[in-house]
Order: structure tokens, then C-alpha cells, then sequence
């Protein structure tokens, strides 16, 4: 796999290690994904390293012999490789805030969830408790419901396919509506409501609309659904008052902004609005760490340092 454009996988494998809905599958510059495949759910493992020209994808397990072409397509869009990255230093010229953004978090772009399916299944797990509590459950329910892929020197637990959601009756942690909306969505997913290039084929209101006809997503998860799921590069997310918070600080907007004031600005990230709202969410929990600490922050820096060393959690 080649990057079109600034991309550094160790920043990727960094980000993973800090995600809480992620795997933990990072490690320097390698980054270990173990996933159930898109359209027929079969889980799948790969060890993604980079040389100096290109990036690797080597094959742990493929138990289905899907075709490796299905494969690549879904990392590259877990890794958003699957879209041009030249134009993004255009925006840093534009805009002192992404460029300072872009020097703090060199060569980070988006690392989506494997799937609509399983950004889908986050959002229902994490509904009305922290983070940190949804972290341990999704890990809990890979582990003991998923299938666990062996990369040799470790094993990663992949999240549980959506036949086995369908069939979920309890897990410790679940409430008996998390339970049955985490069955609707496995049914969803089975009969192909999440496909993550039919939602990115769509205008991203027709998406963001068919995605709330399904039970327990609102407008917050069907826009993490689509950003950060089905990895769509340019929309910008109205429903997320923490990056609003962010925007506020360093674009000096005073206490609540308005939409328009926000997607006035965030109209100069084109054609990357994604891209740059997930930094400034990575910047924002590195100068705060409300996630890890589960405290607002009540006072937020009214600038981005660019120099100053980073975890992109």
C-alpha cells in the first residue's frame, strides 16, 4: 500500500495504543488489526509495517480466503489511505491553527473503527456511562464473544461478528436495551444497512438520516458512524460539542459559538474536515485528558503549541 500524501504510521500505531475503542494494536511503527471483514463477517488478521517507500500488509489469518483485494481495500480505509492526502498541507497554509496542528501531529490521519458496524456498536456500548467503562466492555466482549487472531508473537481479540450480536442475551455490563439494540444492529449489519461505501456514496445527510432509522442511534452516533466508521474524509460534525469546545479556544470565538460561526471555519479545512476535527479532538484530550480522566477541563489552552511532544490519544 502507498500514502498519497503525508501519513506516518507510527503516529497510526501511537494513536491505536490510546484509543479506548480501539485495540491496543499498536507498537512503533507496526500496527496489528484483527477484525471481522465487511459482507461476510469473517474475521481476518493483519500486521501492517512500512519501509521507506510503501506500507505492508502482511496476511495473519484469513480464515474465509477472502479475496486479499477485500482485504487491502478495508485496511486502507481503517488507515484513511484510501483517499489523496496531498492537499492536506494546503490547508495548514491557509490556516495558522491547522498548521500548527498538523507540525504537533505529524503525518496522523483519522484511524477508523474496522467497520460502520463496530463504530455503530460503540456508540450503543458507551451510551450514558464513561468512556473508559465502554472500553472495557467492548474489550471484555471481544475476548470472550470474538475470534481471536494469533500474529505470532501475540494474540488480538477481534470484535464479535454480527450473527453473534443478533444471538447476545446478557453481558455483564449491558443493559437489557443496550442488549436488544446491540441485536437490531447485528440484524442491520447482517442484511447490509451498514455498508460503509454505500454510506459514503450517499450525500452525508441522506446517510446521516438512514442511520438514525436504526435503534439507539441518534445524530452524535450516526455522524461518528460515518466520520470515523465508514471514514468519510470531508464532513464536518455538528453534534460534537467537545471539538466545538476546542474550536472555540484556539480560533478565540468566545463561549458558544454557533453552528454557523463553526462551519464557517471549518469550511477552509475542505476538503478535510474530517481529517482536521479528529487533531483537534487528539489535541484537546492530549492538553486536558478529559477521556482518561473523566474531568472537564475547565479552562482550555487559546492556542496550539506545535512543539511540544505529544500522545494522540
Amino acid at each position: 500500500m502507498r500514502a498519497r500524501g503525508p501519513f506516518s504510521l507510527t503516529a497510526a500505531a501511537r494513536f491505536t495504543e490510546g484509543f479506548p475503542a480501539g485495540q491496543g494494536g499498536g507498537h512503533n511503527a507496526r500496527l496489528d488489526l484483527a477484525f471481522p471483514a465487511e459482507s461476510d463477517w469473517t474475521t481476518v488478521g493483519v500486521r501492517v509495517t512500512a519501509d521507506r517507500t510503501e506500507l505492508l500488509a502482511d496476511i495473519a489469518a484469513n480464515p474465509g480466503a477472502l479475496p486479499l483485494e477485500r482485504i487491502r481495500s478495508q485496511v486502507e480505509r481503517i488507515l484513511s489511505l484510501d483517499g489523496d492526502g496531498t492537499g492536506f498541507p494546503a490547508v495548514a497554509e491557509r490556516d495558522p491553527v491547522v498548521r500548527n496542528l498538523q507540525a504537533r501531529y505529524p503525518g496522523l490521519r483519522p484511524v477508523q473503527f474496522h467497520s460502520p458496524y463496530e463504530a455503530a456498536a460503540w456508540t450503543i456500548i458507551g451510551q450514558r456511562i464513561r468512556m473508559t467503562q465502554a472500553a472495557g466492555i467492548r474489550t471484555r466482549m471481544a475476548t470472550q464473544l470474538g475470534d481471536s487472531i494469533d500474529f505470532g508473537d501475540r494474540q488480538l481479540p477481534s470484535f464479535p461478528a454480527p450473527d453473534r450480536l443478533t444471538a447476545l442475551q446478557e453481558f455483564p455490563g449491558l443493559t437489557r436495551r443496550k442488549i436488544e439494540q446491540l441485536q437490531a444492529l447485528g440484524r442491520a449489519a447482517g442484511q447490509g444497512q451498514l455498508d460503509a461505501t454505500a454510506l459514503r456514496s450517499r450525500p452525508p445527510d441522506e446517510s446521516l438520516a438512514h442511520l438514525q432509522t436504526l435503534p439507539g442511534i441518534g445524530p452524535f452516533s450516526a455522524e461518528l458512524i460515518l466520520l470515523r466508521g465508514a471514514g468519510h474524509p470531508d464532513v464536518f460534525p455538528t453534534q460534537e460539542k467537545r471539538l466545538h469546545r476546542a474550536m472555540a479556544a484556539v480560533y478565540h470565538l468566545g463561549p458558544n459559538p454557533s453552528t454557523e460561526a463553526l462551519q464557517t471555519i471549518a469550511a477552509g479545512w475542505r476538503p478535510y474536515r474530517t481529517w482536521t476535527a479528529l487533531l483537534l479532538r487528539a489535541w484537546l484530550e492530549d492538553v486536558t485528558h478529559e477521556i482518561t480522566d473523566g474531568r472537564r477541563a475547565d479552562v482550555l489552552p487559546d492556542r496550539v503549541n506545535p512543539n511540544r511532544s505529544h500522545d494522540t490519544t
